[in-house]
Parts: structure tokens; sequence; C-alpha cells
């Protein structure tokens, strides 16, 4: 799912705002009110206790199988995130000029899978060192980045991408390059509904991922 694909060229750098596309106020499309596998929704409120995620790691069509196929997963949902400009179109974002990443919104009940189970998927799934780009795609919406929403998510994910990065680099890759940070103030643009579990309803469809092959270590 290279952005050259969709007649725009690739970027290897992020936009500034004075770059950025305008995007639009409000969305252009309806969400789908049920996910095709899970049959839960894909918008909030979501049950109480549980637990919210955004992954990026790579064309969000694998990601987000590879996120539904997990127990105690309750929903998942591909869209834009960490950019700039506001309800981006999926060609708007290819272009490189609007800053977001290609994320998987993943809500998951802690009860029944642990947020270390989770990343581990994240980090086992791609290859964290790429930078703007993973495997063939290439350009800043690929990059891999993980936006928590507690802080006990925090803490996890920094030890995490701490212990990854060593054990990769010990193997001879460079450095995690993955965005880490807060979900606050990065708001989470859903993606058009053709893309939404687009795997399911495409079995053959694209599906790129640059893993290592190299296993998270515990905790």
């Amino acid at each position: 799912m290279t952005s050259s694909l969709f007649g725009s060229s690739a970027k290897s750098r992020l936009v500034t705002p004075d770059e950025a596309l305008p995007g639009r106020p409000t969305r252009t499309f309806n969400v789908p009110t049920r996910h095709e596998v899970l049959g839960t929704p894909l918008e909030g409120p979501f049950p109480d206790g549980m637990s919210i995620l955004y992954l990026g790691f790579g064309c969000f069509w694998g990601a987000e199988k590879r996120l539904w196929r997990v127990p105690g997963v309750y929903t998942t949902a591909v869209g834009y995130q960490g950019g700039i400009s506001p309800n981006p179109s999926y060609e708007e974002v290819c272009s490189g000029r609007t800053g977001h990443a290609e994320n998987v919104l993943v809500v998951y009940d802690s009860a029944i899978v642990s947020t270390y189970d989770i990343l581990k998927v994240f980090w086992e799934n791609h290859d964290p060192t790429q930078g703007f780009r993973q495997g063939n795609d290439i350009g800043t919406q690929y990059r891999s980045a993980l936006y928590w929403t507690t802080d006990e998510q925090a803490d996890i994910a920094q030890r995490t991408r701490d212990a990854y990065d060593a054990v990769l680099q010990a193997r001879g890759y460079g450095g995690v390059t993955t965005e880490l940070g807060s979900a606050q103030g990065l708001p989470f643009f859903y993606a058009e509904d053709y893309h939404q579990q687009y795997l399911y309803k495409n079995p053959r469809g694209y599906d790129c991922h640059a893993e290592t092959g190299i296993a998270l270590p515990p905790l």
C-alpha cells in the first residue's frame, strides 16, 4: 500500500503546520455501527472497565487484523492520528501533507488481556527501527507510533520500548524510532468505512509488515 500507488510522492519528513492541508471541520462519511468480525461498536462510549490504546505499525489493514484476533480485545478500528489536518481523507494522509500516522484504535478488557500482551503484538509485528516506512510502504503515515491513555500504559509502553530496543540493537538493528506519547490532544479520526476490517472483507488484500522475528522480552 505504498503512497506511490495513489499518485502521491512519499514523504521523508513530517509536514509543518504551514505546509499542512486544511482538512475539514467534520467528517464526510458514517462510521459503521458494528465491527465486521467482533460485532461490537467501533465508536464509544465503550463499556466500563475497558482500556484504550492507539497503535501505528505500518499499513493499518494488517495491523488491525493482528489486534482483532487477540482474546480480550473488545473492538478495533482504523484511523488517522498524530497529525495536523482535521478529518483528513485517506488520499490526503497518503500525500504526507496531513502529518498523520495510520493508527489502530484497540479497546480491550484488561481483566482478560494485559497491556503487556497487547504491546507484545505491537512490537513483534513490525520493525520499529525503520523510521518513516514499514517494509515496502514508505512515508510518514507508516511510522511506528504508540499513544497511551493511562499512566499504567505509559509505564509499560516505555519499559517495553526500552527492552525491545536493547534486544534489537544486540541483534544488529538500529535504535527504535517509535513515536511514544499520550493520546491526549491527539484526536483519532476514523478512516473511511471501506478501510474498517479491510482484510476481513478482502481476505486476499494487501498485508505488508516488516516484523523482525524477535520476541519482546518479559518485563
